[in-house]
């Protein structure tokens, strides 16, 4: 319940300033339409990437934007950490008598990157007719468990990366190797890569599983029982339990800065 009592009030903060929300959220669906723009000029040049098309392609594009929005929309304050820390903010944090998990995750919310969503769920609209995808319910279940189990990595990502200021004070900038790098990786299916990096982000930072597993039995890929594609995705949320543990070894380590 504390985290929707610091989503009102970061929403709040927001309305107070509705034209300057308005035009945040305008810039981030022009950017990520941009960044899209990449995929429609690669396909202009090319019918298709290693027997994926430009639908299937886009539709990973697409659910790996809106994962990674609402990871930004609702877990913002563990990628602004380093902030708290230097402050000497998080000193506060660990006074009040909830948990700091909460709390910093409450800390810093960013409603603007619905505009990144609403694009994105438009170019879905637009691709998914042309995907040839027979559509089912559990394909339709499917496709929001790897939304949700996208943010879930997401946001797990983000966790360890606030975990590294316990240790460091300033967020290192390696981890955008694996926020922002991750996202673009993401974006196309697995089998473009090579194999240590299909390897790694399947079996330890599992993008793989909440997205391109999962895109193949969407597209009739699936090489083992379907059921285990389709539930791949919650694997993303099982990949919280590590951060957290994570967290927490990191809050018994931490040292004030003295700010």
């Amino acid at each position: 319940m504390i985290y929707f009592k610091y989503l009102a009030m970061n929403l709040k903060m927001v309305l107070e300033y509705r034209l300057s929300a308005w035009l945040v959220a305008l810039g981030q669906l022009f950017s990520t339409l941009f960044w899209y723009l990449s995929i429609v000029l690669l396909f202009a040049r090319f019918d298709n990437l290693l027997g994926w098309t430009f639908a299937e392609v886009s539709i990973c594009f697409a659910v790996t934007s809106i994962a990674f929005a609402l990871a930004e929309c609702f877990a913002r304050g563990f990628d602004t950490f380093s902030g708290l820390v230097i402050r000497g903010e998080f000193d506060r944090i660990l006074l009040r008598p909830r948990n700091s998990l909460i709390q910093v995750l409450g800390s810093k919310t960013e409603i603007t990157r619905f505009g990144r969503v609403l694009i994105t769920v438009c170019i879905l609209g637009v691709v998914i007719p042309k995907s040839g995808i027979i559509w089912t319910a559990s394909k339709v279940l499917t496709l929001i468990f790897m939304i949700f189990g996208g943010a879930a990595v997401f946001i797990g990502i983000f966790i360890l990366g606030a975990v590294v200021c316990f240790f460091t004070l300033e967020g290192l900038e390696v981890i955008n190797i694996f926020t922002d790098g991750g996202r673009e990786l993401a974006s196309y299916p697995l089998p473009v890569y090579s194999k240590w990096i299909r390897r790694f982000f399947t079996f330890i930072i599992p993008l793989g599983c909440v997205n391109y597993l999962p895109l193949m039995y969407l597209t009739g890929r699936a090489e083992a029982h379907p059921g285990l594609y389709m539930l791949s995705p919650l694997l993303g949320f099982i990949f919280l339990i590590p951060c957290a543990l994570a967290w927490k070894q990191g809050v018994r380590h931490y040292a004030s800065s003295g700010s």
